[in-house]
């Protein structure tokens, strides 16, 4: 786990700073500074683009993932690297000539009499998806290099970070809200040709057009992806897709800062699996079961112990959170409730560690397919039933959403079980979910009677509230997982930094 802890702890520190700029964008900026249509307007244009971008991308950033570490020889890896690089093109630009031609049936479509704004910017989310795709494909590239922190800056600080800029921009009157979707779509294709310059730097390949022997698998796994890819997309951004069809682009806009807190959590697991995924392709193809069965345990408990600390931190200080942005964010008590379910579906995740990585890099792939379509049409039909039958509004969106990804979490855990004979359970599990547990509920109903305190009109109060908590949970959570003994590596780390 050496290597994996080295890159995972950087990983980390950029993608929580990433997620800190993304706090300070979602949580004050884009409220403040954007009128509310325009920030549902850039939500829903980017979840969309979301939606497209498997397709365009054709599964080539997976596939350079599960198949570059199986070729031994240069020019196999040179043939390899060639012949996937220009298939996303291959997509790309039929979907643009269809796009053009069809344009005018294409934005009325998608938008609707309420959120006619739409319309004038449909070609945003063809460009945002191109430009996206070939970001992934230049990352996998420099991930099997084992080179996945400059990536990871990139993906998790460049938009933010041009956000913030564009929206500071828009309140100085630089630029216009519309101005704002423009340079933010140039800053998407700035990212690609950096990712693509930094990509080449770690490996140029001899560009050649002889294929590889095993080119019809690698079409064939890409297709795979391509299906289950899109099924993935739509279960993450189908919500944010649908609330314009019902309801303003506002509510698209308030439903996002309450799912980006409830996220939050995840910002270690993702760190851990950007090294995770090549590794755990490499030790597959090596059919090294043992050393995948000790990154599954690994990896599970580290992540559930590190998510475990921001799931308390998060729904313990959710309330005050709140009362720190304008209260039509947090009307009616909802938004509380989705981060509640959106934090436990993403804690599930990462006790599930690199369970992903395991199935889509070894020869049961294919399952991925069925169980992606399985959850798009699950999530689409619970939407359908709980938002726009049921009227339970957005609570319903993320109701949705966590018993879909419950059941398929569920079902993936017992598939590598059967057909890898290995768990990501230790005796150790147990232990963390009990800590987790109690203090949640030790400490959700439970506060600092701190006095109200405002600075030019700007609620003080609950940031001491929310700083005095944080620290005693975070002391009581540590001195519970050493005493305890929950992961060897969280000891090992913090015995180098604490000799």
């Amino acid at each position: 786990m050496g290597i994996i802890l080295k890159q995972s702890f950087k990983n980390t520190l950029f993608i929580f700073l990433g997620f800190g700029l993304g706090g300070i964008n979602t949580l004050f900026l884009y409220p403040n500074l954007l009128d509310d249509k325009y920030y549902g307007l850039v939500i829903y244009l980017l979840s969309t683009s979301n939606l497209l971008m498997p397709l365009i991308a054709f599964g080539i950033h997976h596939a350079i993932v599960k198949f570059f570490s199986s070729y031994n020889t240069k020019a196999e890896k040179d043939r390899f690297l060639s012949s996937v690089l220009f298939l996303p093109l291959f997509i790309a630009l039929p979907f643009a000539f269809i796009g053009n031609l069809l344009y005018e049936e294409i934005s009325n479509y998608l938008a609707t009499e309420e959120n006619i704004i739409i319309k004038d910017y449909t070609y945003i989310i063809y460009l945002v998806a191109v430009a996206t795709s070939y970001f992934e494909v230049f990352y996998a590239w420099a991930k099997v290099q084992f080179q996945s922190v400059f990536g990871n800056i990139l993906k998790e600080i460049w938009n933010r970070a041009i956000v913030m800029i564009l929206l500071l921009a828009v309140y100085f009157k630089l630029i216009t809200e519309s101005e704002f979707i423009n340079y933010l779509t140039v800053a998407y294709f700035l990212r690609m040709f950096i990712m693509m310059f930094y990509a080449f730097k770690l490996y140029f390949p001899k560009i050649t057009f002889s294929k590889p022997d095993n080119f019809k698998e690698i079409i064939r796994f890409s297709l795979y992806i391509i299906l289950a890819g899109s099924a993935g997309a739509i279960l993450l951004d189908i919500d944010k897709y649908m609330i314009p069809g019902k309801e303003s682009l506002a509510t698209a806009a308030y439903y996002t800062v309450a799912v980006f807190i409830g996220s939050f959590i995840e910002a270690p697991s993702r760190a851990m699996l950007n090294i995770l995924q090549p590794l755990t392709s490499k030790t597959l193809n090596e059919d090294n079961h043992k050393e995948v069965g000790s990154l599954y345990k690994k990896s599970s408990i580290n992540l559930l112990l590190i998510s475990g600390l921001f799931f308390v931190l998060i729904n313990t200080n959710v309330v005050q959170l709140f009362e720190l942005l304008p209260k039509k964010y947090s009307v009616g008590g909802g938004a509380i409730i989705v981060v509640l379910m959106i934090s436990l579906l993403k804690l599930y995740n990462g006790f599930l560690g690199n369970n992903g990585a395991i199935i889509n890099n070894s020869k049961f792939y294919k399952i991925t397919l069925p169980i992606s379509i399985c959850m798009a049409l699950s999530v689409y039909f619970l939407n359908k039933l709980f938002y726009y039958e049921l009227n339970m509004g957005t609570e319903g969106l993320a109701l949705a959403t966590l018993i879909v990804i419950f059941c398929a979490n569920t079902f993936k855990l017992f598939f590598v079980k059967t057909k890898f004979a290995i768990t990501p359970f230790t005796n150790k599990s147990l232990k963390m979910i009990i800590i987790i547990v109690t203090l949640y509920l030790a400490f959700s109903f439970w506060d600092f009677p701190v006095s109200n305190i405002y600075f030019w009109k700007f609620p003080v109060h609950p940031i001491i509230n929310m700083f005095l908590k944080s620290f005693v949970i975070t002391v009581v959570y540590i001195y519970l997982v050493l005493k305890l003994n929950i992961s060897n590596e969280f000891d090992n780390l913090l015995k180098k930094y604490y000799k």
